[in-house]
């Protein structure tokens, strides 16, 4: 799994340590890791301090790859924060598609409403157009009766 990291000396074990700042979920999700989760790097291995890294772990915890994330938060930059996409514009646009899914929502129900009303319509029609061959038809035998 993919998380972002930031290098850290480790004063009492003179060595340095990464602290996770989040875990990548999906391709372009990912979740801020709340508490303080640090994995040692082992002697021998220095980074610089404050360093932001990208390192992978494995399922056991065990460090697979680290690399400088400062290509990745420059591409960041490139994609979202130039073209003015904000978490703002995500909170509005997230408001204006579930206003759009609530309006259709009461369109359909407003269709499916108007579908059982003219159901219910076309029902009393046809009820009406055999009472009236029936009664026709009763007309016609009588006047036959009657001559």
């Amino acid at each position: 799994m993919l998380y972002l990291a930031q290098v850290h000396k480790n004063e009492f074990l003179v060595q340095s340590e990464l602290r996770l700042l989040a875990r990548q979920e999906t391709d372009n999700m990912w979740a801020m890791i709340p508490e303080e989760a640090v994995i040692l790097l082992g002697k021998g291995k220095h980074l610089t301090e404050k360093l932001l890294v990208l390192v992978e772990l494995s399922a056991t915890g065990e460090i697979e790859k680290i690399e400088d994330a400062s290509n990745w938060v420059l591409e960041l930059v490139q994609k979202y924060l130039t073209t003015g996409i904000s978490p703002e514009f995500l909170r509005q646009e997230a408001e204006r598609a579930e206003d759009w899914r609530q309006n259709l929502t009461l369109q359909n129900q407003d269709l499916a409403r108007r579908t059982l009303e003219l159901e219910a319509r076309r029902e009393q029609i046809q009820a009406l157009e055999e009472a009236l061959k029936r009664d026709k038809s009763e007309a016609h035998h009588q006047d036959e009766i009657d001559s």
